[in-house]
């Protein structure tokens, strides 16, 4: 498959990220983010960035770092290669975090302009993306049209002299703050310098950019690191796919607990946005259970606070949140930016809110500069752990009364049409008609996305939330059940309701119910 050079910026664009095709893969999908076209993106980065800071191209500095992928040498260096012909002043990082890359815009010694990051998240080796960040945080979508907007025009920032480039290991001095975060947050009696000793903890990385949590956070501070894997980077994930929300990466860093008989996992995703845990009998801590434990933390610091969460929450969290930690769960849409954005809006609106955090594994905390940062997340998690042993505990009896659903399933139906937005949002306001008229359904107030409903008889009792993907052909069903079977009769109902939509696939709810 030919390589695609020309801009197309409505292809490029996912949100508030720029993803593509970056190597021929398993499929014939035509490559469309090449070195020409990344090296455009980053002098339209610089150009943006002139218009936003006022600054003229040669007062810029911009940092580039990458995850894992194959691609990420060669497209970082187009980067580079876009940003110092216009005269700025460049730091490669070379593998690099996302977090890692907003922090140098913040960062003392380094305090860079915008930084941009080389990632696709979890998506397949083929694929790569560009992160961008000021000292103001991630770009918004906005922000990435405009980008893309100057990309596609064409005009490049040229200056006489190229900027210079430079080679830096952030990655240690991000680390490095890190672990004073933990030493200065257990405070150990005895051993301030080293208080993770004594306790295992394992880490999996997937083989993507977390790997340097183990030599540089983990061993410091004096944690047995044995049993920790897959820490080398690789582009292929030979292992499994770098996402806390997959269940064979889950299956995996269980087991390695379980095998190492660690006190603690931790599992990244590619570049360590997001992360999940597992407590010492090798039970999942993440969505729910994550948010649960990561909310009791906060709720303790800053009582009676606001904690933001995605709209696929459960019930039980809420109640925990305000009747066990006597905080405030504001629940609102899917997308770990909304989420973030949302608390800062509160923040803004005199709502105190510390906590934005998504059931797939993004969180960003208020005194992180609301940063979606897995190995913040992490470090958080570690410090109560370590508390928790110095006074005989368990990092779980934190979630002790959390109530947790006795089944939970998504479903992703597809819509076979062009207008899926108009189909989709047409299912959406019929299937409110419906659980109008129903005596058990009662549609959930103060829902900022699709329709949810809860189902109140006894063979049901629970929720489910149907909506619309933003930006693909696919319709998200959330079910939740307090009871056996529950989420099959929800889903029987369901299916007999969507029978008459032809458009809409529905293999995904009748192989579950087939089973």
């Amino acid at each position: 498959m030919k390589a695609i050079n020309k801009i197309d910026g409505k292809k490029l664009q996912n949100g508030s990220d720029i993803r593509g095709v970056a190597l021929e893969g398993v499929s014939n999908e035509a490559v469309n983010l090449t070195p020409d076209v990344v090296k455009t993106l980053g002098n339209a980065f610089v150009s943006w960035l002139t218009q936003q800071t006022a600054k003229s191209a040669t007062d810029l500095t911009i940092a580039i770092g990458r995850d894992s992928r194959l691609s990420g040498v060669t497209l970082s260096q187009s980067a580079i290669e876009g940003i110092a012909i216009a005269g700025c002043q460049v730091y490669n990082f070379d593998l690099a975090s996302t977090p890692a890359m907003f922090m140098s815009t913040v960062t003392e010694g380094f305090n860079c302009d915008g930084a941009i990051m080389l990632t696709a998240s979890h998506l397949p080796f083929n694929r790569n993306g560009l992160k961008f960040f000021t000292p103001q945080g991630g770009l918004g979508k906005s922000d990435i049209t405009e980008i893309l907007n100057i990309a596609e025009a064409g005009n490049l920032i040229t200056n006489a002299a190229k900027g210079e480039i430079k080679r830096q290991d952030f990655i240690s001095i991000y680390a490095a703050r890190l672990v004073e975060t933990i030493r200065q947050g257990v405070n150990h009696p005895d051993n301030f310098e080293q208080p993770l000793t004594g306790l295992k903890i394992v880490v999996d990385a997937g083989n993507g950019a977390g790997g340097f949590y183990v030599d540089k956070v983990l061993k410091p501070l004096g944690a047995d690191t044995t049993g920790s894997q897959f820490l080398d980077p690789d582009g292929m994930f030979p292992n499994h796919i770098p996402n806390p929300e997959n269940k064979a990466a889950m299956e995996a860093i269980c087991q390695a607990l379980v095998h190492n008989n660690a006190d603690f996992g931790i599992i990244f995703d590619t570049d360590v946005d997001r992360v999940a845990a597992v407590d010492h009998l090798g039970n999942e801590l993440n969505r729910n259970r994550m948010i649960a434990l990561v909310s009791a933390i906060v709720l303790a610091e800053h009582p009676g606070s606001t904690v933001v969460t995605d709209s696929i929450t459960s019930d039980g969290l809420t109640q925990f949140i305000e009747q066990n930690l006597n905080g405030k769960h504001h629940r609102f849409q899917r997308g770990y930016k909304n989420v973030i954005n949302e608390s800062i809006r509160l923040n803004n609106s005199g709502v105190e809110s510390w906590l934005a955090i998504e059931t797939s594994g993004h969180g960003a905390m208020k005194e992180n500069y609301f940063l979606d940062d897995g190995a913040y997340l992490a470090t958080k998690l570690l410090v109560e752990l370590a508390k928790a042993k110095l006074k005989g505990k368990l990092l779980t009896d934190l979630i002790n009364d959390l109530q947790e659903p006795v089944e939970s399933e998504e479903f992703r139906l597809n819509i076979k049409t062009d207008d899926f937005q108009t189909y989709g949002n047409s299912a959406i306001a019929q299937l409110e008609e419906l659980a109008v008229a129903q005596a058990d359904w009662k549609i959930v107030p103060h829902n900022y996305e699709g329709v949810r409903i809860a189902c109140q008889s006894p063979a049901e009792d629970g929720w489910f939330l149907l909506r619309l993907s933003l930006h693909d052909p696919v319709m998200p069903l959330n079910i939740e059940s307090n009871v056996a079977q529950g989420v099959s009769r929800i889903a029987t109902r369901l299916l007999e309701f969507f029978q008459v939509w032809e458009f809409l696939d529905l293999s995904a709810v009748r192989n579950y119910l087939s089973r």
